[in-house]
Parts: structure tokens; sequence; C-alpha cells
């Protein structure tokens, strides 16, 4: 574990490129193998504003990225933060709660925010507003929304005191755990709710991307699922009856469009239906 942190901690670049990128090839193939649903659709036209929101992405989160780091080194030479306040444990489990903890606040609750405050819905609509969910709607996030989670990620760090290396095992954990439950894959029924106790599976994220409410406000969870569960936010739904995308914005095109994405957050606000479940 010593030595997994060590590389963490020094990550080059390089590397995290790499598990991105290779991370959406590996799934990307899978989907072709084993697809969920077969989508009418050309993929590389689908990914390609999904792809410019993912390099957007990328640069938000590199030009902050210092801010993590003195964040998370303040913490650990002022031994401040709910981690290091603990009594002294293990590595392994100092390890594990610390990427819990992150797990909730910078993923969980600031998807939880999301979608219950009116102008950061609008922002996040962005990435519900995909009709083909694939690998590369995992990163289909507006600047705004990318600044949004930072933000959170940052608050997180300082909260449970998170020393660099956790913080960039958790951001890898966290970016290949989003490709899987994005990724159009179909998992046998049996694999994917056995999987979905510990992390979230395919099938379980992708209730959250169906149309109407309630559906749509649940299963926000991103490496873990214990926090749906635990705060009553997990919902089930038979994958056979997903419809993807926000039924109150359904223009297909604008909704393709990397011009009409960006200006999205900016519409006026409209609540999606809710339906009897």
């Amino acid at each position: 574990m010593e030595t997994i942190i060590a590389y963490f901690e020094t990550i080059p670049s390089a590397h995290r490129s790499l598990i991105l990128v290779g991370g959406i090839t590996f799934f990307w193939l899978l989907e072709g193998a084993v697809p969920l649903f077969k989508f009418n659709y050309k993929k590389w036209r689908h990914a390609l504003p999904n792809l410019f929101f993912t390099l957007t992405t990328i640069i938000v989160n590199f030009a902050l990225a210092f801010m993590l780091l003195k964040t998370a080194d303040w913490t650990v030479t002022n031994d401040f933060g709910i981690i290091n306040w603990l009594p002294k444990m293990p590595l392994w489990l100092y390890v594990i709660l610390g990427i819990l903890l992150l797990d909730f606040i910078g993923a969980y609750l600031a998807h939880y925010v999301e979608h219950k405050v009116k102008p950061l819905w609008m922002v996040h609509l962005v990435h519900h507003t995909d009709h083909n969910v694939d690998t590369t709607t995992a990163n289909r996030h507006h600047p705004l929304e990318s600044v949004i989670r930072f933000t959170f990620t940052l608050a997180g760090v300082f909260v449970i005191g998170t020393p660099i290396g956790i913080v960039m095992l958790y951001q890898s954990l966290s970016l290949v755990a989003t490709q899987f439950s994005h990724a159009n894959i179909k998992l046998p029924k049996k694999v994917d709710e056995t999987i979905s106790y510990i992390v979230v599976s395919p099938d379980m994220h992708k209730v959250h991307h169906h149309n109407v409410l309630p559906y749509t406000d649940s299963n926000y969870g991103n490496i873990f699922s214990i926090w749906d569960r635990l705060f009553g936010t997990y919902m089930k739904l038979d994958r056979d009856a997903i419809v993807y995308g926000v039924d109150t914005f359904p223009d297909a095109i604008e909704n393709a469009s990397i011009k009409g994405l960006l200006k999205q957050p900016f519409h006026k606000y409209r609540k999606p239906t809710t339906v009897e479940n």
C-alpha cells in the first residue's frame, strides 16, 4: 500500500492521461462486444461533443490542480481533517476511509446538490441530455460543472484531511468507475446486481439517466453504492424500461451540438416530469 500511495503522490500527467484514454478505449470496445442497447447512431459523431467536454474538464482540473495539492499538503502539515483526528490505524484502512469520504463529499453530495438546486441542475443538465448514454458520456460536463465538482472535491480534501497520494488515487478510481457505470454494456443481471451492493454498476447508474422523475433523482453514487442505500436515494428500474435524456429538453439536435450544450445552462428552468413508480 505504501508503494501505491507513493506512486500516486507523484503520478505523471502522462500516466493519468493513459488511465483516461485506456479506460475509454477499453469500455468502447466492450460496448461493441456486449452492448446493452443497440443504438441507431454514428458512434464517433455521438462521441465528439462528449469528448469536447472531457477536454474542457481536463483543462479546468489541470488549471486548478495546484489548489488540491496546497490544500492536501496543508491538512497533513497541520494534522487537520477527519481522518487525521481519528485514532491511529493501519495504512490500508486510512486509505479506504479517505477514498470513501472523498467519494461522499466530492461525488455523491455534489451530485445530490446539483439535482436539488435549480441553477446547478441547469448546469448539470448537459450531462443528462445525452440520448445515447455510453462510456463517453462519463465526462460530458459543462465547464461550469467542472468548477462546481472541483469545489466540492476541494472542500472534501480540506474537511477529510486527505494527503495528495490518496486524492490522486481517488480521482483515478473515480475516472474508471464512471466510465464503467456509463458504458453501454450488458452484464448478466445477477452479476450487475451483485456488483451494485459494493460499487455503482452499469444498470444501477442507467436508472439515474432515465428521462423522468423520480428516477432522475436517484442513484447519485460515483464509485460506491453505499451512499444511495444509506440515504434512501437508491432506486431500481428494469434496464429495458430506461429511456435516456430529460423529457422536458427533448431536442436531440441541440442536445448533440457543442454550441447548444454550452448555452444549455442558461435556458429557463424546466422541471422533469414526475411519474408514479
